[in-house]
């Protein structure tokens, strides 16, 4: 039997008969069920009684019950509902007041009934959404990470060896990587699991400390040592004597206090600037930089003896553009922190979404990752992270809308992006090499080439032979139903291969 389609049902509260009127004709008219409510008392009521409206039309200023007490009150009932205000004073506080309280949106009276349309279409298509993650389920406990270091790919499990491997000694650690790769929560991981663990743990960013204050910051002084030193103070070795100091962004530092930093680790003794007594510490060093060191050395900006006394043991935290695999647990970690943490109540996130996210290059690494998925939960109108709630570059990925199908939990990274690629190739008229496929036909012949080829001189900015070759890959793909093994057969490469170009366009 044919599928019956349901009208969406939309309930319509304001005290004005002659709005409900006109907005209930727009809405009917066009095919949608609409109930009308003439008070915030009696809209509550309808919607307690259920079951509750797909979307639902509120005035500010009703007389009795309000419009913004009852979008509070309708929204801690049924979290998932959808709500639109209607205003004739589109003042600021108006706008914020409803954003804040969870509006959808608000619409400005009298109604222009194709923005009013507009805007149903896109509450409704939100609905359907946010419906379709009802049985997301989280793919990690955040217990199982209290280090805060999320992650289960390959690179990552050689970073959890080298953690465990060190924990157990005194040696001192050198973690590389670009900013927002989690390698002061290294630092933390091995402190916490040492025997210097109910020692204390200093931070340092060398980078934000001036030159002609970090020396004080770290070793102290002695009162009257220089202008402003009106008392003695301890600095961050004397103060961790015993435990760990973290210094972050070493390679920022200059080299009068690289000398310095070198003789604590050599003789174990340190001097309060101003000061002439010498005093000995038991501190483990940990340092982490962004920067090339090797070639800091080479250009005679970071001390060789320095140098080596620090990079005894090297972690290396690869960016998150090279464990892609780890995004969704991270995405998880993040929402389950923010419930906990009271400051989101978002604890899903669509597979659209996710496969969005996944696509991305970061280039802030997870500290980016982590501010994305705090602002889409901010600014998300339900309980999960819909793709409309993600920054404007990440919506799309590589020319292509995130589909559902190219993200999976337990796939990884290479295989969605070979998903896509194979939808978007399908999109994209691939129709001609699948038939010649069934056929027994090669999947792409060389008349065939140069046809795409010549095509292609035609249309498009975009340099000619990415293009080309992004197109064949795509099209053999589609053609192959995703086959990776096949479509490297097809196109003469070694599956390695394929995967690296995949992965380059």
């Amino acid at each position: 039997m044919p599928e019956i389609s349901i009208p969406a049902t939309i309930l319509v509260i304001d005290d004005d008969a002659e709005i409900r009127y006109s907005l209930s004709r727009v809405l009917s008219t066009h095919g949608y069920r609409v109930t009308e409510a003439a008070s915030g008392e009696q809209g509550m009521a309808l919607v307690k009684k259920g079951p509750p409206p797909d979307l639902v039309f509120l005035d500010v200023r009703m007389g009795g019950m309000g419009g913004i007490e009852a979008l509070q009150l309708i929204r801690s009932a049924q979290a998932r509902q959808l709500v639109i205000l209607m205003t004739a004073f589109g003042t600021a506080q108006t706008a914020i007041e409803a954003m804040k309280y969870g509006a959808f949106d608000y619409v400005m009276k009298p109604f222009d009934p194709p923005k009013v349309l507009s805007l149903v279409a896109s509450a409704l298509k939100t609905r359907a959404d946010l419906h379709a993650v009802s049985d997301y389920k989280p793919s990690i406990n955040t217990e199982d990470y209290k280090e805060g270091i999320v992650g289960s790919s390959p690179v990552m499990q050689e970073v959890f060896k080298v953690i465990g491997q060190v924990t157990a000694s005194d040696v001192t650690v050198m973690i590389t990587g670009e900013s927002g790769t989690g390698k002061e929560l290294v630092a933390r991981s091995i402190w916490k699991h040492s025997h210097r663990t109910c020692k204390p743990f200093v931070a340092v960013n060398c980078a934000a400390i001036p030159d002609n204050l970090i020396e004080s910051e770290l070793f102290g002084h002695e009162r009257g040592s220089f202008t402003g030193a009106t008392g003695q103070r301890l600095g961050k070795f004397e103060l961790c004597d015993g435990g760990t100091i973290f210094l972050d962004e070493i390679g920022d530092m200059a080299l009068a206090t690289q000398t310095k930093i070198l003789r604590v680790l050599q003789t174990g003794e340190i001097q309060r600037v101003g000061g002439t007594e010498t005093i000995r510490v038991d501190v483990r060093v940990i340092a982490a930089t962004n920067k090339d060191l090797e070639a800091m050395v080479r250009a005679k900006t970071f001390r060789e003896d320095l140098y080596y006394r620090l990079n005894v043991v090297r972690i290396k935290m690869p960016p998150l553009r090279e464990r892609g695999d780890d995004i969704p647990q991270i995405v998880d970690f993040c929402l389950q922190n923010l419930v906990k943490q009271k400051k989101a109540r978002v604890s899903k996130v669509s597979p659209e979404a996710l496969a969005a996210l996944v696509a991305h290059r970061w280039q802030g690494n997870v500290r980016e990752l982590e501010n994305v998925i705090y602002r889409s939960a901010v600014i998300a109108q339900g309980d999960a992270i819909l793709v409309k709630d993600l920054p404007a570059e990440i919506r799309v990925a590589t020319g292509t809308e995130a589909s559902v199908a190219s993200v999976s939990r337990g796939n990884s990274t290479l295989d969605s992006t070979l998903t896509t690629i194979a939808e978007s190739a399908a999109l994209a008229n691939a129709k001609v090499v699948a038939e010649s496929v069934a056929s027994g036909a090669p999947a792409l012949s060389v008349e065939r080439a140069l046809d795409f080829l010549h095509a292609s001189l035609c249309i498009g900015d975009e340099p000619i032979l990415p293009r080309i070759e992004r197109e064949m890959i795509a099209r053999v793909l589609a053609a192959e139903n995703g086959d990776v093994a096949k479509a490297a057969k097809v196109l003469g490469l070694t599956k390695a291969v394929l995967h690296k170009r995949v992965k380059d366009l």
